[in-house]
């Protein structure tokens, strides 16, 4: 268990917040690799300090549960975003959704607020055989594909596919050639999250050769895209990591 203080907060689109989070606590943090996660904890509103869990194992969540409300903190896993080891910084990047606990933590956020993270690893592991890519994710694995594309200076030809709330949340990001990314934007209510993302994979061209792909979201895109591809593109089950992040109308334990 590492305990952080905020250092700086920055909205980058209309749905996206960028925290900085700062301390000593940020040398125990051994870097893993390209989507490393992370349980971030953090406080309710109207709570002066954090109270955080002691255990650095799965015990944690038996000491949450066991706070009186008024003195537990929120939980919620994300992506690092990128880690500053010399100045003991890391960047956690947030798609800001209505008035979710977490959204509204991030909206009031000031630099000395305090915040809590426990290591989860990394899921981006991809197979020494493959000749191509495909990432696909909504906006909340955006940090994860982000952060995977930024750290493969000599990546194999890959098709990213990346659907956000809003055309709004679009940004140029630099890739090296043979790197597609395809931005789809919901741009309204009405639609599944993720919705538009499977319907671009199943009609796209995949790159040639065996494939990795890492996909990641609200649940039915990621066991959506899963389906897909061993059911319809033949890719082995080994050869695909997916990832429910959420699932539409279900609000995460806490």
């Amino acid at each position: 268990m590492i305990t952080l203080e905020v250092r700086r907060s920055e909205l980058i689109t209309p749905g996206f917040s960028r925290v900085t989070l700062g301390g000593p606590g940020v040398r125990d943090l051994v870097p893993g690799g390209a989507d490393q996660a992370v349980r971030l904890f953090f406080t309710r509103e109207g709570q002066s300090e954090l109270r955080m869990p002691t255990a650095s194992n799965e015990a944690w969540m038996v000491q949450v549960m066991l706070m009186p409300k008024a003195a537990r903190p929120w939980v919620r896993n994300l992506t690092v975003r990128r880690l500053r080891a010399a100045e003991r910084e890391i960047d956690i990047e947030f798609a800001l959704h209505g008035d979710s606990p977490m959204t509204s933590w991030v909206r009031r956020v000031r630099p000395g607020d305090p915040a809590g993270i426990f290591d989860l690893g990394t899921m981006y592991r991809p197979s020494e055989h493959a000749r191509g890519r495909l990432l696909v994710g909504d906006e909340t694995a955006l940090p994860a594909i982000l952060s995977i594309l930024e750290k493969d200076p000599d990546p194999p030809p890959t098709e990213v596919f990346v659907e956000v709330a809003a055309t709004a949340d679009v940004r140029p990001v630099p890739v090296p050639g043979g790197v597609h990314i395809h931005w789809l934007s919901r741009d309204d209510a009405s639609l599944r999250p993720g919705a538009r993302a499977l319907e671009a994979v199943r009609d796209c061209e995949l790159p040639a050769g065996p494939l990795y792909a890492w996909v990641a979201g609200e649940s039915q895109l990621a066991t959506g895209v899963r389906r897909h591809l061993v059911n319809d593109r033949g890719v082995p089950k080994r050869d695909i990591s997916f990832y429910g992040y959420w699932r539409l109308g279900r609000s995460a334990p806490g």
